[in-house]
């Protein structure tokens, strides 16, 4: 399943996925000539950073939401260009010598499939780095999320509701990624808790692109109600003394080569 995003609103609601993608592009070490795939590009800022230290490489970003793309394509140059592909339909071989992704995977449910895919679409002697969502990340908000949806005037909009995210435990991943065949692979958490720096900030991450499949679902004579329920109960449980607002945001991090 895949989700529509407003690139442009994705753009000023994610510092805190630009800041995890900044210090993984500085760890990957690129030299000038690497061919490089990003998964869940986004908006391209982080695609642009990466195509920056490759300029006689080759970068492409690919993204699901074709709002995501249109806000990437403006970012695009001679080696660096945006496709509209959903990851599962990953189809490339032996064309990459790294394959990066950052605070997307855990949109993607089949990751034997996925990690299947990006072993072919390596090099010999490729490699991946990837940040994503594990286990506890965003406890408020799935907690509040799921009382929302419970609740006798929403509960009707969610029959047969596939959740979004998979968002495993180090060890599952651990033997998910051992078990693909792909060689001196570490893979470990990491714990990135935040601090918004007020209610408008984190409201802006609640809007894009937390709360977009749910509302998806709901007709637009509720979408109103329904997303102000849950900003409103965010805020709530969530806010510092300082006005600060709190989320556990915990990692999977990836590292291995073909």
């Amino acid at each position: 399943m895949t989700h529509e995003f407003d690139g442009k609103e994705y753009e000023k609601a994610s510092a805190h996925q630009k800041e995890w993608g900044t210090k993984l592009i500085a760890e990957l070490g690129l030299h000038g000539p690497e061919r490089v795939l990003d998964l869940g590009c986004g908006d391209g800022t982080l695609t642009a950073q990466i195509a920056d230290l490759v300029p006689s490489g080759e970068v492409v970003g690919i993204d699901a939401s074709r709002g995501m793309i249109d806000a990437a394509r403006p970012k695009a140059r001679k080696n660096l260009r945006f496709l509209l592909m959903d990851i599962n339909d990953l189809s490339f071989a032996a064309q990459f010598d790294v394959v990066f992704s950052n605070a997307t995977l855990h949109w993607v449910k089949d990751h034997k499939r996925l990690l299947r895919n990006v072993c072919r679409a390596l090099s010999d002697g490729g490699r991946i780095r990837f940040n994503f969502a594990g286990e506890g990340n965003c406890a408020h908000f799935i907690s509040v999320v799921r009382e929302a949806m419970s609740r006798a005037e929403f509960t009707a909009h969610f029959p047969e509701f596939e959740w979004p995210w998979y968002m495993p435990a180090v060890g599952e991943y651990s033997a998910l990624v051992e078990a693909s065949g792909l060689r001196q692979a570490r893979v470990w958490g990491e714990n990135a808790d935040r601090l918004f720096p007020d209610a408008e900030a984190m409201i802006k991450w609640i809007d894009q692109p937390s709360l977009v499949p749910f509302l998806a679902r709901v007709p637009e004579s509720d979408k109103r109600a329904s997303r102000d329920h849950v900003v409103k109960r965010m805020v709530a449980g969530t806010r510092q003394d300082n006005g600060a607002c709190f989320e556990t945001f915990r990692r999977i991090n990836v590292s291995a080569c073909r």
